[in-house]
């Protein structure tokens, strides 16, 4: 995400200054991203750089420039923390949810969504669907703004979303758990050649680059959605609904 272009609902999810951020953390709220001005290293920066990494948020080092760009108040001090509006789920808690509703699991995974407003169309999608969660990784993905509660049509305060470190190690897990993996590319089989039933992820890229390498070849499936167009792809939050509403319909039928 550049924050030379920060819109107001990111703006709203920002939190500048030293005593502010500490507040931020004291309070136990979700802070996805620390932005700390790169060399600034004295004790109260480094106190919030602990607190960062204790609660696994994301520290990046940016210059004084970049910050004085994202601030809206002109005091950040060093210091801009970014918030998320709401609270990520667990991965076990999708699974969770899954064996709570006697159903096979249906989730999605999301490979550098970066977009807030796909992410949040994608979320909506997944929760119309029935699937019973959404996984982004802590890098390079949108996280949960208020933009992204917008564009969810407020699917967000009823559908899981995870966070985790590693994408590929996140699908490997949920493999021995028993899932299969299927992800959109215009390289794969015809979706509607593939078994898409039982206890399934879908993996949606980026629009700019795909699916990332490591996470393809954690894939079991790749499947490509037919098109008769003059242009070569689906944005990647309509993607993820045709592939999605394919899955409702191989499980409908097979029910």
């Amino acid at each position: 995400m550049d924050f030379e272009e920060t819109n107001i609902d990111e703006a709203q999810s920002l939190i500048e200054g030293r005593n502010a951020v500490r507040e931020a953390f004291r309070a136990g709220k979700t802070v996805d991203r620390l932005y700390v001005q790169e060399k600034l290293r004295d004790g109260p920066v480094l106190d919030l750089i602990h607190r960062a990494k204790k609660t696994d948020a994301v520290v990046d080092y940016v210059t004084k420039e970049r910050l004085d760009k994202m601030s809206q108040t002109g005091h950040h001090q060093g210091v801009i923390a970014h918030v998320a509006a709401y609270e990520y789920a667990q991965v076990e808690d999708i699974l969770e949810r899954a064996r709570e509703r006697g159903e096979s699991p249906f989730l999605f995974v999301l490979d550098e969504i970066e977009d807030p407003h796909n992410l949040g169309a994608i979320i909506r999608t997944a929760n119309l669907c029935g699937a019973h969660g959404v996984i982004i990784p802590k890098r390079r993905s949108a996280g949960l703004t208020a933009a992204v509660f917008r564009a969810s049509a407020g699917a967000v305060s009823f559908t899981p979303v995870a966070r985790v470190n590693n994408l590929s190690q996140t699908i490997d897990e949920l493999k021995q758990e028993g899932l299969w993996f299927v992800c959109a590319d215009m390289d794969g089989d015809v979706m509607y050649d593939l078994n898409l039933t039982g206890p399934i992820g879908v993996v949606i890229g980026s629009e700019g680059s795909g699916v990332g390498r490591l996470v393809k070849q954690q894939c079991d499936m790749i499947a490509s959605i037919p098109m008769k167009g003059d242009i070569d792809s689906l944005n990647a939050s309509v993607a993820a609904g045709v592939l999605a509403y394919e899955i409702v319909r191989q499980r409908m039928k097979k029910g």
